[in-house]
């Protein structure tokens, strides 16, 4: 019987050498099948002296029994489905800590070493099975980073456009965004950064401005801001002075 140090190094052998040194033409036997103890639900199939290692899901799929009768090319495509499986588990461990875009899986995927058409296939059975959405994902974006993060239409225009989603379905998220919310979002941290910066009224004004620009809105709602923060602090000065008056 063979140790298990000598059925990982069979495996190892496997996956590095892929269907090279099996037979063209002839009937090719399954002699064993075991569970390798070191990767969880992958099977090494032995067919005499060969050995190549699948996926359990592969393994039932194409009826890797023992005595089973393979010949290569239909082993070729067994190892290409095995390929594919494969990716797609690693695709499914990434999207385990949050949601992603398909571009970000599909850049996952090339790091990690897949083929394209193992990617390719990977995103379309995510997308089928609803566990990428592009549009969704950027939905949601949109109203956290746009409500709860303050940012503004330009900035998570720009986040999402690096993470992939098409043109169209951005400006359908930003969209559900409306501009009242937006500029409600200015104004809550344009006026702390007002309250933060000291000197001259013009000089306060100008690093709010800039501050509120950094941050991805628009021209018009910075000017809207800062008019409404100009009137808040005179409001204030009137207000003092009048109980000056009174004292």
């Amino acid at each position: 019987m063979k140790n298990d140090s000598y059925r990982e190094q069979e495996q190892t052998e496997a996956e590095a050498e892929g269907l090279a040194a099996f037979p063209e033409d002839e009937d090719l036997v399954i002699t064993a099948v075991e569970l390798m103890k070191k990767q969880r639900y992958r099977y090494l199939i032995s067919f005499g002296p060969y050995t190549l290692s699948v996926h359990e899901d592969v393994m039932i799929k194409y009826r890797m029994i023992k005595g089973a009768v393979f010949r290569k090319d239909a082993l070729e495509e067994i190892v290409a489905a095995d390929e594919r499986h494969r990716a797609y588990v690693e695709a499914l461990r990434y999207l385990e800590r949050k949601p992603r875009t398909s571009k970000e899986i599909a850049q996952r995927l090339q790091q990690k070493g897949w083929e394209q058409g193992s990617i390719d296939h990977t995103l379309e059975r995510l997308e089928r099975e609803k566990l990428v959405d592009d549009g969704l994902y950027a939905r949601m974006w949109a109203q956290q980073r746009m409500t709860s993060h303050k940012k503004g239409r330009l900035w998570v225009k720009q986040e999402l456009r690096q993470k992939g989603i098409e043109s169209g379905m951005i400006a359908e998220a930003l969209g559900e965004v409306s501009p009242e919310e937006e500029l409600e979002s200015a104004l809550v941290i344009g006026r702390k950064k007002w309250q933060q910066t000291k000197g001259e009224p013009l000089d306060r004004k100008r690093k709010t401005g800039a501050f509120l620009m950094r941050r991805g809105f628009g021209g018009e709602q910075v000017r809207q801001v800062l008019k409404r923060l100009i009137d808040e602090e005179f409001e204030e000065v009137d207000e003092d002075a009048l109980e000056d008056d009174f004292v």
